[in-house]
């Protein structure tokens, strides 16, 4: 057991070092990284794809940048300052010169594994990653997001076209390009690729549909056995009828602007009969963010055609745009109703038949604002004027009658629509009996919530402190910064990955943030266990300068990783 490890540390004795010779180095959470590294065979596989007769190895070059990248720094920025100072052999597995990491070898490796290819590169790597740590492949999540750029970058017909597009950081006024990510067991990434900045995620669906089944079958997979999970910009006719042809299992939401849509979730609140799922929340609720509770009804919708199985859900979660905006509506007919209320409400009917009908108009008018009206008629008579004879009554000489309007919300009316406001509509090509007992609406559900994985992952890609920059001026290389910031985020989930299983197994916890127990751990956490991590060198020899901390083997233990690490390249 790695807890029961304790590492030779230097406390003062040089039984082993020779002083005069003696060197510290700051290795923080590194070695591990480097681990992980060796354990994927990221050198090994890159040296052996990269044609490259250089001194600095195109697979060391990347490990490098990899480290870097994972070590809170920018990437690919001053590279040579980082290792200046660093234990090459022990972070790098060979003795590095820290000069092989200027500028003109980190680009020349870019150029090199950009000829290779991008894609066939981190296949090849992910291959590696899945295999070795047994990750499940059946159930893929895909999404896009924008990077966003500053500079010109006009080129002649560049390999990837940095240009203006839709931005989903905001920045309309900044060119940009795409990362598109299939990830697996939840937030394992398999495939990531630099797509052209206006590129348009409907089409880069239906271009991945194409060769998804080709790709999967590289891990044993043949199609009809993995679900395709992807967000609302999947449902178009020609991603439908090639996931039909393909025969890909889908998982989606169906857009908002679909009438079905719309028909679906009235049909499931009128219905009533929802199935409970409870809480599915993957991470504990607190005050300010209460677990939701969902509930689900099963239909199904007719899209261009074909039908296919939808599942209305209902969230506890209040969406507040949604009914801020629903608030905003009931308030703007209140008012209408109330302003053509008071004008009816000042002006006199000289029968109680017009009164009437004044009534059943404006109730008309009313029907579909979730409004009710009150009323009342009051009768008003009118008299001649002047006093009557001494001794007679006064006698009117005829009637009028004035409308008493109220205007109240229709409880009962909103209820309805305040749930529908609240229902989303998932839609799915899994429809068999087989498939249903397989994939039941409840799983449905949290595959699709699980597509919040592969959002958490566009999180870290990012990460000011890691995309601060994007200085590289060549589309070919900003794409090879992409292959990086792939494989470091595939690195930081695997990490995150055995931490959690290992927690999950052994049905324990482990000490997180402000030394609160937890079962979720996550590397950034890990990473701040291991700060001033002290590594004392004299010639082959190297000793931690403290012994490592119970909580740092805890950590070492849940991830799989040996403490000798931190002293043995």
């Amino acid at each position: 057991m790695h807890s029961q490890v304790q590492l030779e540390c230097w406390e003062g004795k040089m039984d082993n070092l020779v002083p005069e010779h003696l060197t510290f180095s700051e290795v923080g959470h590194l070695p591990i990284i480097k681990d992980f590294a060796k354990k994927i065979k990221l050198v090994e596989t890159l040296d052996t794809m990269v044609d490259s007769e250089m001194e600095l190895s195109p697979g060391v070059a990347i490990l490098a940048m990899v480290l870097d990248t994972l070590s809170g720094r920018t990437p690919l920025y001053r590279m040579e300052e980082f290792f200046q100072e660093k234990d090459t052999e022990l972070m790098l597995g060979c003795v590095v010169k820290p000069e092989l990491f200027c500028d003109y070898n980190i680009g020349r490796v870019l150029d090199k594994i950009f000829e290779t290819g991008t894609q066939k590169v981190f296949s090849q790597i992910a291959q590696n990653a899945i295999g070795v740590f047994d990750v499940d492949v059946r159930r893929l999540h895909y999404d896009t997001t924008s990077i966003s750029v500053f500079g010109d970058y006009d080129f002649t017909d560049p390999p990837l076209k940095i240009t203006y597009g839709h931005s989903k950081d905001k920045r309309p006024d900044l060119k940009q390009f795409l990362i598109s990510m299939l990830c697996v067991d939840r937030n394992i990434p398999i495939l990531g690729t630099c797509e052209d900045g206006n590129a348009s995620d409907k089409t880069l669906n239906n271009e991945l549909l194409g060769g998804v089944s080709k790709h999967m079958a590289r891990h044993g997979l043949k199609p009809g056995a993995f679900v395709y999970v992807a967000d609302s910009a999947f449902v178009t006719p020609d991603n439908l009828e090639k996931s039909r042809d393909k025969n890909v299992k889908f998982l989606t939401r169906l857009p908002a602007t679909y009438k079905e849509c719309r028909r679906a979730i009235s049909e499931a609140v009128t219905a009533d009969n929802w199935t409970d799922f409870g809480q599915l929340n993957q991470t504990p609720a607190t005050r300010k963010r209460p677990a939701a509770v969902y509930r689900g009804f099963e239909t199904t919708v007719e899209l261009y055609d074909e039908t296919y199985r939808a599942i209305v859900v209902h969230s506890s979660a209040h969406d507040k745009r949604r009914h801020k905006r629903i608030d905003r509506l009931l308030e703007k007919k209140r008012k209408d109703l109330e302003t053509h209320c008071k004008k009816i409400n000042s002006d006199p009917f000289y029968c109680r038949a017009d009164a009437e009908a004044a009534v059943e108009k404006i109730t008309k008018t009313a029907a579909n604002s979730y409004h009710k009206l009150t009323y009342d008629i009051r009768e008003v008579a009118k008299y001649r004027r002047g006093r009557p004879a001494k001794g007679k009554p006064r006698t009117p000489i005829g009637y009028e009658y004035f409308l008493d309007l109220k205007v109240d919300v229709d409880a009962e009316a909103i209820v309805p629509l305040r749930l529908e406001a609240g229902c989303f509509v998932l839609l799915t090509n899994l429809s068999a009996n087989k498939e249903r007992v397989q994939w039941p609406a409840v799983t449905l559900l949290e595959l699709y919530k699980n597509q919040s994985g592969i959002e958490q992952n566009f999180g870290f890609l990012k990460d000011p402190v890691i995309v601060n920059s994007i200085f590289l001026k060549k589309p070919n290389r900003i794409e090879v910064l992409g292959l990086i910031l792939v494989i470091a985020l595939l690195i930081w989930r695997l990490m995150e990955r055995c931490m959690r299983q290992h927690l999950e197994q052994t049905k324990s916890e482990i000490s997180g943030w402000k030394n609160r127990p937890t079962k979720r751990p996550t590397s950034f956490m890990m990473t701040t266990k291991f700060l001033s991590i002290l590594v004392a060198r004299s010639g082959t020899q190297r000793q931690l300068v403290r012994p490592l901390k119970p909580v740092q083997l805890e950590f070492l233990q849940a991830m799989g990783v040996n403490p000798e690490v931190f002293v043995k390249p």
